[in-house]
């Protein structure tokens, strides 16, 4: 019998390849200051040459890690650097990618509890820490998901699951015009047809407007409909809006809906004096959604679902089968596939209870307050600088403006600025339509972003918007 090659790499192997990778890593951080904020020129001719055949025989590590950080990293927009100010930024905290190469190296199973019974502990320490961060009681259970579209899957599933059983052709969702579009797919995915989502228009601030959700629902009521699932938003990706959350919790109490929020960007702002008062009411709801790979700072790849009480979570989710009949949980532990879509999945725990740890919670307490106090640093110079105007005061720390020229179309302008802008590489932004209008976007969320890289952000906008206006 032939040989077969040994995939298992010596002690000395494993060392050289992890010590090449961490300098790699921590070279591109260490330089991440200088490099360029985006870099997406020939992108589609660079995309085309990569592709090709499955390889027949192995390269050394080192060719393919130069590959790597030379010719595919930096084909990219530079989500890390502190200049990154578009859409919501993820974090990418190093002891966070520490956590996924022990996680990934040891290869423990986290989807049963009797597999790893430690390192399902650790993950459930961290979802008890988020649950009572929220204002959740002890009966609330959560999962760790790869972003907040699949945990709002989750969530809307344990909504339909809870208050329709099987029944879902007259279910309907209430949500606002600025809700996530995930939203909306993950409602289509859980069965619910696309003419029973009801996306209600928002008032000047771009919030929800209650009364709005009050005539909506009744007037569903009356048509023999069975309204099921009330969405509220703690931070909108458009403009950073936060719901009148109190108020829709009582429209939800009052016609028994269930009451979800989708906090994705704006839930950790709870943790703070200032973010908790513009969240006031986040703790009124059944269920919602975080995102640790934006208010924690984490690698993207970091969601969160919370469920008020977890046994109907697991109800919506549990099921077993023969070859699962050696699993056990001891009560007050989770297994997380009994509460979620998934059996197999990667160890996501450690991912935020290491930093957390390390850090811990003030630590990212100071960095939030800081982002709330920059924004409004931002906002106040976009006043103040003629031609600006801003659409809204901000909730949280997105900031949606445009430029007046003196001549010419709005948007056609702004549309060029931002152009110009992303084109210079030195600050990257990016843009939305409000009301039907396009507007550049804000958002200060990377913990690398500080005055500093806010005060040159806003002259390289001031001075490009001036530069243009000119020609």
């Amino acid at each position: 019998m032939k040989k077969v090659t040994d995939l298992e790499l010596s002690p000395g192997a494993m060392l050289r390849m992890g010590y090449a990778a961490v300098d790699a890593a921590v070279d591109h951080i260490k330089n991440l200051p200088e490099a360029p904020r985006s870099n997406l020129d020939d992108s589609i001719e660079i995309a085309k040459s990569l592709r090709e055949p499955p390889p027949e025989k192995g390269t050394d590590f080192e060719t393919l890690l130069d590959f790597i950080m030379k010719k595919v990293i930096p084909v990219s927009i530079n989500t890390p650097h502190p200049a990154y100010m578009g859409f919501i930024p993820g974090g990418g905290l190093y002891p966070s990618a520490v956590a996924d190469f022990l996680g990934a190296a040891t290869n423990r199973f986290t989807g049963a509890w009797f597999a790893a019974p430690a390192a399902a502990r650790l993950e459930a320490n961290v979802l008890e820490w988020f649950s009572q961060w929220m204002g959740y009681p002890n009966s609330a259970r959560g999962i760790l998901t790869s972003g907040g579209s699949l945990a709002n899957f989750s969530a809307v599933v344990t909504a339909r699951k809870h208050l329709l059983e099987d029944d879902i052709s007259k279910g309907i969702i209430y949500a606002s015009d600025q809700t996530h579009h995930c939203v909306l797919k993950v409602a289509l995915l859980a069965g619910i047809p696309e003419p029973n989502i009801r996306l209600l228009p928002v008032d000047r601030n771009f919030r929800a407007i209650p009364e709005m959700f009050e005539r909506a629902v009744k007037t569903d009521l009356r048509k023999g409909m069975k309204p099921f699932l009330l969405v509220g938003n703690a931070g909108t990706t458009n403009s950073g809006a936060v719901d009148p959350l109190p108020d829709l919790a009582d429209i939800a109490k009052r016609h028994n809906l269930w009451y979800h929020i989708d906090a994705a960007y704006g839930g950790f702002f709870y943790l703070c004096k200032k973010g908790k008062k513009i969240l006031k009411g986040l703790n009124l709801s059944d269920s919602l959604v975080l995102d640790p790979h934006k208010g924690l700072f984490l690698p993207y790849g970091s969601g969160c679902l919370l469920v008020k009480d977890g046994e109907i979570l697991r109800s919506a989710h549990m099921l077993t089968a023969e070859y699962l009949m050696d699993t056990t949980t001891p009560e007050r532990e989770v297994s997380a596939t009994e509460y979620s879509p998934e059996l197999t999945r990667s160890y996501r725990g450690l991912r935020v209870w290491l930093p957390l740890k390390l850090f811990g919670v003030d630590a990212f307490r100071e960095n939030l307050s800081e982002k709330l106090q920059l924004t409004q640093w931002m906002y106040k110079r976009f006043l103040d600088e003629p031609g600006f105007e801003c659409m809204a005061v901000p909730d949280l720390t997105v900031i949606a403006f445009r430029y007046r020229p003196k001549k010419g179309e709005v948007e056609d302008f702004n549309r060029k600025l931002l152009a110009y802008i992303v084109k210079s590489k030195k600050l990257f932004l990016s843009s939305t339509l409000l009301n039907g209008e396009f507007v550049i976007r804000v958002c200060i969320l990377s913990f690398r972003t500080h005055q500093a890289e806010v005060e040159e952000a806003f002259e390289i906008i001031s001075k490009a918007a001036k530069r243009l206006d000119k020609t």
